[in-house]
């Protein structure tokens, strides 16, 4: 009985020293080399011998692109390279009221760089590569003659954002080359319709589609009475009427119509300006027919943020300022908005504003078709764009598509106080025989585009 209790002991007893032999060894590897396996000193290698070569030190890593997009791996040299243009025509616009509105230098162009990366990412597997060359010029004319120059050149996708003067003299400049513009910059209806050319497409949004998001919004909610506020300048009169279709197409009422002269000078950013307007504001909306909601058209942004909660009744702002319709906003995560807000915030330091979006959309359709086709033949990518076949993921829950009848992508559009998404149009209840997405903006038995036909 007893041998058999010791039994377990000498094996416990075994065990813990085999243990501790194995730490010591392990404690003299660690000071001693392993035999045959030192490293040879120079004053040990015989005379005459050649010192003994070294392990090439390992390359170093590709430097982090300054932009904050992922690193690309290199280009293959015979990869089909599809080249595009950005094109801004420099014009000066009024300061806005807030300086948190002030226009970034790269706006658009941020944009359309990370549609590049994206772009070039498929693209290696595709056996592709996208470029992007930057025009900017304040003068039209010598802006369109460099443009007419990168195209005999071989750049035939020029992304625009210039005024719609200049957009058309561009395209008729344009007329019977290789060359397709792509509208990100201007919301004017009459590009897409009376104006309207068979090289152009818009990936913006028109002036018509941003009202119907709105209207259709308030109609939803019962808002049905709606005082109309409008500055002076021509983008606001074209903005009102706007309002004033969509008031006539889902059934809202404009009560009223209001003239707002903004004065210029610096008395409202001085102290004490704040209370100018506090005192204005109110007496300018007092008297009004019973409403729903103030709509202010504004669209230079140089008096629409001063009704916000200092209207004489308390109702609710929308149109350019308070509760407005844009093809993007800075905090929207749905479809996959969260990531794709977080790569633009790495590449520009900034957050996605509505143009951004348009531009990077513009850039992302030339890529599509161009996978699709498996070609950078100008001609298979245009005439993709234009076919039904052509559908590009935009991160809005939905494939979007051109309507082929004025050249006009067709998108959902987020309705978007100056913070937070309120909801995205078109609205439970609005219904089309063929997409819903086409009860916003000018409809195919409305449109008065000719080109597309012809």
């Amino acid at each position: 009985m007893a041998a058999t209790k010791a039994a377990p002991r000498r094996r416990f007893a075994g065990e813990i020293l085999i243990v501790i032999c194995g730490l010591a060894l392990a404690a003299m590897l660690a000071r001693e080399p392993l035999l045959g396996v030192s490293p040879v000193k120079a004053e040990d290698a015989p005379q005459g011998a050649a010192p003994a070569e070294t392990a090439a030190p390992a390359p170093p890593a590709a430097p982090a692109p300054k932009d904050g997009t992922e690193a690309a791996p290199p280009a293959n040299k015979d990869a089909a390279v599809v080249p595009m243009l950005i094109a801004r025509e420099l014009r000066e616009e009024p300061l806005p009221i807030s300086l948190l509105d002030l226009p970034p230098a790269d706006l658009g162009v941020a944009g359309a760089k990370l549609a590049v990366a994206d772009n070039n990412t498929t693209g290696r597997f595709m056996n592709q590569q996208f470029t992007l060359e930057e025009v900017d010029e304040h003068d039209p004319a010598k802006l369109i003659e460099d443009i007419v120059k990168k195209v005999d050149a071989g750049a035939h996708f020029i992304l625009a954002d210039m005024a719609p003067a200049t957009l058309l003299k561009l395209a008729d400049a344009l007329h019977g080359k290789e060359a397709l513009i792509i509208n990100y910059g201007s919301p004017d209806d009459r590009l897409r319709e009376e104006d309207c050319r068979a090289n152009v497409l818009h990936s913006a949004p028109a002036r018509s589609m941003l009202a119907d998001a709105l209207a259709q919004y308030l109609i939803w909610k019962k808002w049905n009475r709606w005082l109309l506020v409008l500055g002076p300048g021509d983008n606001d009169k074209l903005f009102a009427e706007a309002i004033r279709r969509s008031a006539k197409r889902f059934g809202g009422k404009i009560v009223e119509e209001r003239p707002f002269v903004y004065e210029t000078g610096a008395s409202r950013r001085s102290d004490g300006g704040y209370e100018q307007i506090q005192q204005q504001i109110p007496t300018f909306t007092q008297s009004a027919p019973e409403y729903d909601v103030l709509i202010v058209a504004d669209e230079a942004n140089v008096f629409g943020d001063y009704f916000p909660y200092r209207t004489w009744d308390a109702r609710p702002v929308a149109g350019t300022s308070g509760l407005v319709a844009q093809s993007w906003h800075p905090a929207i995560e749905l479809w996959g908005g969260t990531q794709f807000q977080n790569r633009f915030k790495r590449l520009a330091d900034r957050y996605l504003r509505p143009e951004d979006y348009n531009a990077w959309l513009a850039v992302r359709m030339v890529g599509e078709a161009a996978s699709r086709t498996k070609s950078n033949s100008f001609k298979d990518i245009a005439a993709y764009l234009k076919s039904p076949k052509f559908e590009v993921a935009g991160f809005k829950g939905v494939g979007l598509s051109v309507r082929d009848w004025n050249g006009q992508v067709r998108q959902p559009i987020p309705v978007v106080t100056p913070k937070l998404l309120v909801t995205v149009s078109p609205q439970p209840g609005f219904l089309h025989q063929t997409s819903e997405l086409d009860t916003l903006g000018i409809d195919k038995p409305e449109t008065k585009c000719k080109a597309y036909t012809q």
